[in-house]
Formats: structure tokens, sequence, C-alpha cells
């Protein structure tokens, strides 16, 4: 494995489809962490999320969508207001979110996890 930036962006960028999720982990807060003896889970639609970071630091919300593209995450209270007064969902890193709330109906969501 190369240490090169350069190849480290372009193993990232052409990631498979089934890697990808991995890149899209977030940190969980400190109970759950507790309840899970799991430092970090990849982010799912459904979970309920805080930022820690940026200029929505302290807004929490649960998650509409997971952009695999471009290892994104939308958040239903991160909004900007356009020009025209409509508003649209700003896109996040999930480096810069703590779960708060996990969706654990998937029995293989906690199981599997850094098994690999």
């Amino acid at each position: 494995m190369s240490k090169q930036p350069r190849k480290q962006r372009k193993a990232l960028y052409n990631a498979p489809a089934h890697a990808r999720g991995k890149h899209l982990s977030a940190a969980l807060s400190k109970d759950l962490r507790a309840k899970l003896g799991k430092r970090s889970l990849p982010i799912r639609t459904g979970d309920k999320v805080s930022v820690v970071r940026g200029d929505f630091k302290g807004h929490e919300g649960e998650v509409l969508s997971v952009d695999y593209t471009s290892y994104k995450v939308t958040i239903d209270e991160v909004t900007l207001s356009k020009p025209d007064g409509t508003a649209t969902f700003l896109p996040v890193d999930p480096s810069n979110l703590v779960i708060i709330d996990a969706d654990l109906k998937d029995d293989r969501r906690i199981k599997n996890k850094g098994d690999n």
C-alpha cells in the first residue's frame, strides 16, 4: 500500500461500491460507544447524527440520504436558503458527524463491523 497522497486519492475515487461504505463511517457518541463496544459505524439512512465541526456545529438531525459517489451525507436540519427563498440540503462529510442514535434493526450492522 502506498503512502503517496496522489495514490490514496486515486484509490478513493476508484473504490468499488462495496468498499465505499467503509469510508462513510462516523464516530459514535459516548453512551452508544459504551453500549455497543464499537468506536464507529458506517452511516445509514435513518441514523440520528450531530454535527461537531463546521458552520452547522451543534445541529442534530436524521440522515436523509448517503451519497456513495461523493462520500457525503444529507441531514434534515442542515439546509441553506437560496436567494429565491427555497431551502436546499447541504451535503456534509461524515468525518464531521457523531452518531447519536443508530438504527439497530439490522443485527449484522454491529456484528460484522471491523471483522475484515
